[in-house]
C-alpha cells in the first residue's frame, strides 16, 4: 500500500469524523486544507433523486454566481455577419460558422462555453456527437442559442455556470476558487444549491436533494446538512 504524504494525511485527520457541517462550516473547512501549489477550485456534488433516463426527471440550468468562479472562460461562438462582429466585441474567443464546425469536428475543443444563434443550429447540430458528451451543446433552456449573443458572451465570462445531472442523478460544479473570501464562497455554494433546488423537475419523485458534498481539487469532500443548505 502507498505511503500518504504529509498534506494528505493531515487532510484526512482534518476531515475525520465530520458531516453533515452547515454551508460555512464546510466552505472554513475545505478552504482551509486547501493547500496545493496551485489555486484549487472549490467543487460541489449534489447527487439528486432522479433517474436522468426519463425526460421527465432531467435537471438542468444554469446560475450567475454572485461572485464568480474564479476561471477564465473561453467561449466560442457560431455566428455570422453583425452577430459575428456583436460576439467578438463583447469578448468572445473563438467566433466562426462553417470554419468553426470543421474545427471541432476535427478533434479541436478549445473553449468550455458554446453559443449559437438559431439560424446557426444546422451547422451545430451536426456536432451533437461531439459537444453533447461535453455539456457543450447550445441549448435555448440554458441560454446558449439566442439572438443577444452579447449577453449570453458576457453572461459565460461574468461566472455564469451551467449544469445537468449526470448519470446517477449527480450535478457538480466549481463555484470558486481557494483564495477566495470564505463568505464569497458561502454566497457562491448557496446560490448554486438554490438553483438546483429550483431546477426540480416534475417527474421527480420522493426526495430530491439527497446529499451535498463539498471539496477541493486536490482535497477530500464533507458533506453538508442537506436540510439547512437547502432552507438557507
Amino acid at each position: 500500500m502507498a505511503k500518504l504524504g504529509k498534506r494528505t494525511t493531515a487532510a484526512r485527520e482534518a476531515f475525520a469524523g465530520k458531516e453533515n457541517l452547515s454551508v460555512e462550516e464546510a466552505v472554513a473547512l475545505v478552504k482551509g486544507n486547501a493547500k496545493a501549489k496551485f489555486d484549487e477550485t472549490i467543487e460541489i456534488a449534489l447527487n439528486l433523486g432522479v433517474d436522468t433516463r426519463h425526460a421527465d426527471q432531467m435537471v438542468r440550468g444554469v446560475v450567475g454566481l454572485p461572485n464568480g468562479t474564479g476561471k477564465a472562460m473561453r467561449v466560442a461562438v457560431f455566428a455570422r455577419g453583425p452577430k459575428a462582429e456583436e460576439a467578438q466585441a463583447a469578448g468572445a474567443d473563438i467566433v466562426g460558422a462553417e470554419d468553426l464546425m470543421e474545427t471541432i469536428q476535427g478533434g479541436t475543443i478549445d473553449f468550455d462555453r458554446c453559443i449559437a444563434t438559431p439560424d446557426m443550429m444546422p451547422i451545430v447540430g451536426r456536432l451533437g456527437k461531439v459537444l453533447g458528451p461535453r455539456n457543450l451543446m447550445p441549448n435555448p433552456k440554458v441560454g446558449t442559442v439566442t439572438m443577444d449573443v452579447k449577453a449570453a458572451v458576457e453572461a459565460a465570462k461574468g461566472g455564469e455556470v451551467q449544469f445537468k445531472a449526470e448519470k446517477g442523478g449527480v450535478v457538480h460544479a466549481g463555484v470558486g476558487k481557494a483564495s477566495f473570501d470564505e463568505a464569497k464562497l458561502v454566497e457562491n455554494v448557496r446560490a448554486f444549491i438554490s438553483a438546483v433546488s429550483k431546477a426540480k423537475p416534475a417527474g421527480a419523485k420522493g426526495t430530491y436533494m439527497k446529499k451535498i458534498a463539498l471539496s477541493s481539487t486536490m482535497g477530500p469532500g464533507v458533506t453538508l446538512d442537506v436540510s439547512a443548505a437547502v432552507e438557507g
